[in-house]
């Protein structure tokens, strides 16, 4: 029996790859299960592998009695000290089993033991090297298709890269090489399942640590990445070497880096950003090529409010909205894009509201403006020495202005509603 055992470990040895301890753990078991199988699960019986034969022994453990009365669990002391000289009545004896005697059915029942410890060993194993693989990239091939998803063979692992990390309108065949980010290692009951994604903007982040010596060696950092799988993308770096241009790093000799990450992306484009810590010149570059007239800053609502020539307003929303878009998911501010024209349209219409109330030029209508107070609601609510401060006025001036605000209002409110006439 055990030669037949030898020689399926040494098949899953080399088939799996798996450590000689845990396979020698596994047929130790095996073998254990085995002898309960034959001789009953009430036995203590335990299996040892014998370095000096190479063999897996077998022994059930008995307790030494001066009279024997159940034959299965008792030994003799005579029989005992035949194994151990010292045995004396009460202790415990391993008494070594004859193997040999397990026949076919116990081989077998030992082979699907094992078989269920390799898994369960492969699947750790499988763990163990990808766990700490998460937020690297890995490079198999297309081994089948299930439901939407990819099956890819990482090496004798499989992975799975579900419909939603697949970069839209990518197309694969069977055997294709497919290059993707360990997004997430799961244990579940079938095992460990590796995910992977080419859709995450860590995949475009370690795409660039692979063609960038800069960034590789921290020369070059990488702020933030944001993408639209398969359309546009945009990465902002910064250089710690004032001789280095982080973004001149990264495009490479005639654009050869950020190309072979384009043609890796299948055409992705890639706007490669200078990051800054000014927050206005960040969302200036982040929303290249656009030229920008103009920055309104709402640091309360974490906003900036653009605006650009007419001519440049499509290109600074960009298609479908997606180069503003991709510019508030790098930069972390709510951006809001207005043509010059359109904002002079509605600037007029404030000056003309605010210049309605006494005392309100057009100078001091653009310092109202230019505070967020638009309307003469907002400046009837507004405390006097809020308003004594937008104006650059003395509070009792501000007061006059309130009061002159709230005099307006009221008079439009008390206006009588025109009466119903028969017709």
């Amino acid at each position: 029996m055990l030669s037949e055992l030898d020689k399926v470990l040494e098949e899953i040895r080399k088939d799996k790859g798996i450590d000689r301890d845990v396979l020698i753990h596994a047929l130790e078991m095996a073998l254990v299960k085995a002898a309960h199988n034959k001789y009953g699960h009430g036995l203590d019986i335990e299996a040892h592998y014998n370095e000096d034969v190479g063999e897996i022994e077998l022994f059930q453990f008995k307790t030494v009695a001066e009279e024997v009365q159940n034959i299965t669990k008792e030994i003799g002391l005579i029989e005992a000290a035949k194994i151990d000289s010292e045995a004396q009545v009460g202790d415990e004896i391993g008494v070594k089993m004859d193997t040999s005697q397990f026949g076919r059915i116990a081989a077998q029942t030992a082979k699907q033991v094992i078989m269920q410890n390799i898994r369960e060993a492969e699947r750790e194993t499988i763990y163990s090297d990808y766990k700490d693989k998460k937020a690297d990239l890995v490079t198999g091939f297309v081994h089948r298709f299930e439901k939407g998803n990819i099956v890819v063979m990482l090496g004798k692992h499989e992975a799975l890269m579900p419909a939603q990390e697949q970069i839209p309108g990518e197309i694969y065949s069977m055997r294709d090489r497919v290059r993707g980010y360990v997004l997430d290692v799961k244990k579940n009951a079938k095992g460990p399942q590796v995910i992977i994604s080419r859709t995450h903007p860590g995949f475009l982040l370690k795409l660039f640590e692979l063609e960038v010596p800069e960034i590789a060696e921290g020369i070059v950092k990488v702020h933030c990445v944001a993408r639209e799988p398969g359309n546009r993308a945009k990465i902002a770096v910064e250089s710690s070497d004032s001789k280095v241009d982080p973004v001149g790093a990264c495009v490479g000799n005639r654009g050869s880096r950020v190309q072979n990450i384009i043609h890796e992306l299948h055409g992705e484009k890639i706007d490669i950003i200078p990051w800054s810590e000014d927050s206005v010149d960040f969302v200036r570059s982040a929303l290249q090529p656009a030229d920008i007239s103009e920055i309104l800053i709402d640091d309360q609502a974490h906003s900036m409010e653009i605006i650009v020539d007419d001519s440049q307003l499509a290109l600074a929303i960009g298609k479908k909205g997606q180069n503003v878009r991709l510019a508030a998911k790098l930069t972390g501010w709510r951006i809001d894009i207005r043509s010059k024209s359109k904002a002079d349209k509605i600037s007029k219409k404030y000056r003309e509201d605010l210049t309605a109330i006494p005392g309100i030029d057009t100078a001091l209508a653009d310092k109202l403006i230019d505070a967020d107070c638009t309307s003469i609601d907002a400046v009837a609510a507004a405390s006097a020495e809020d308003l004594a401060v937008m104006l650059g006025v003395q509070q009792g001036e501000a007061e006059e202005v309130k009061a002159q605000a709230q005099a307006l209002l009221g008079a439009v409110h008390e206006q009588p509603a025109p009466e119903a006439t028969d017709e």
